[in-house]
C-alpha cells in the first residue's frame, strides 16, 4: 500500500477539501487556502467537478449502464450523504441495482471507503490501484470477479493530471477500449491553465510546482488529441460545468473557465 502523506497535500485530498468534505488533512486545506488567495476560485472550481461526476454517472445510469469502475476520484465525501457516485448510480430505469469498483491510491481515502462504504452494501468494492499502473487495475481479481465483462460498463478516470507522458495516456485509453465491451462508456476530466488570467498564470504556475509537483496540466488541443479516435457523447470536451448542466446549481456556470478542467464523455464503439 502507498505510504500516508499526512504532512504533503495530494490532488484527491485537495479536491475533497475545496468541496468540504472530510478526507482530508491540514495540509490540504492550507494549500486550498493557498489557491484561493491567488486565484480565487477553487473551492467553486472542485464543487464544478464533482458535479460533473455526479452528471456524469447519473446520465450513463439513464442509458442503462449498471457497472462503474471510477478510478482516482477520491472517493469525494463533499457529496452529502445518500448522494455519492455509487448512491447516484442506482438511479437506472427502475432504480436497478449497480455495481461499482472505486479504485485509490491514497491510504486514507481507501481505509474511510472500506469503512464506511463496504459493510453496507454489497455493490461497492474499493481496490487499491493507481492510474499509472492500468494494466494492474484491469487485470485485479476483485475488478475482474466483481464485474460482468460480457456486459456494458463505464470506467472513469478522473486522474490524468497524475500522467505527464502523453503517450502513457493514450495507452491507457486504448487499454481500456480493448477491454471493454460494446457499448460501455470512457470519461475524463483533465485540468488546465487555458482559463487562468494571464496576470496570474505564473504565481498559478509557481504554487502549483512547488505544492503539486508532477501535476500535469494540458491545453484544449492535447487533451482533444489524446481523444482522437473516439466517438465522443454531446456536447464532447468542454468546461466541465458546460457537459450537461441539469440547472442544479451548477458550480462554475456564470464563468466555466474557471472550474479550470475538461471534461468528456465517450462511447466505446
Amino acid at each position: 500500500m502507498a505510504k500516508l502523506e499526512m504532512t504533503r497535500a495530494t490532488t484527491t485530498r485537495v479536491l475533497d477539501a475545496a468541496a468540504g468534505g472530510k478526507n482530508n488533512f491540514s495540509a490540504d486545506r492550507d494549500l486550498v487556502r493557498r489557491y484561493d488567495q491567488a486565484a480565487s476560485v477553487t473551492t467553486t472550481a472542485a464543487r464544478a467537478v464533482l458535479q460533473f461526476l455526479v452528471r456524469v454517472v447519473r446520465h450513463l445510469a439513464a442509458e442503462g449502464v449498471d457497472q462503474f469502475i471510477i478510478v482516482g476520484s477520491g472517493v469525494p465525501s463533499g457529496l452529502p450523504a445518500g448522494r455519492q457516485l455509487h448512491d447516484v448510480a442506482m438511479g437506472g430505469p427502475g432504480g436497478a441495482p449497480a455495481r461499482v469498483v472505486y479504485v485509490e491510491n491514497d491510504p486514507m481515502v481507501l481505509a474511510l471507503a472500506r469503512a464506511t462504504i463496504e459493510p453496507i452494501t454489497d455493490l461497492v468494492r474499493v481496490v487499491e490501484g493507481d492510474v499509472r499502473e492500468i494494466d494492474a487495475i484491469l487485470d485485479d481479481g476483485v475488478v475482474r470477479r466483481f464485474l460482468d465483462w460480457d456486459r456494458p460498463l463505464a470506467v472513469l478516470l478522473l486522474s490524468t493530471h497524475s500522467l505527464a507522458d502523453d503517450a502513457y495516456v493514450h495507452y491507457a485509453l486504448e487499454r481500456v477500449r480493448r477491454a471493454a465491451p460494446v457499448g460501455s462508456y470512457l470519461s475524463l476530466v483533465q485540468t488546465t491553465f487555458d482559463g487562468v488570467p494571464g496576470e496570474l498564470l505564473p504565481a498559478i504556475r509557481d504554487l502549483l510546482a512547488m505544492t503539486l509537483p508532477g501535476h500535469a496540466i494540458r491545453g484544449r488541443q492535447q487533451v482533444a488529441a489524446l481523444l482522437d479516435g473516439l466517438v465522443l457523447v454531446d456536447p464532447g470536451l468542454v468546461w466541465v460545468p458546460e457537459w450537461r448542466p441539469d440547472g442544479s446549481g451548477v458550480a462554475c456556470s456564470d464563468r466555466p473557465s474557471s472550474s479550470g478542467t475538461y471534461g468528456a464523455v465517450a462511447r466505446v464503439p
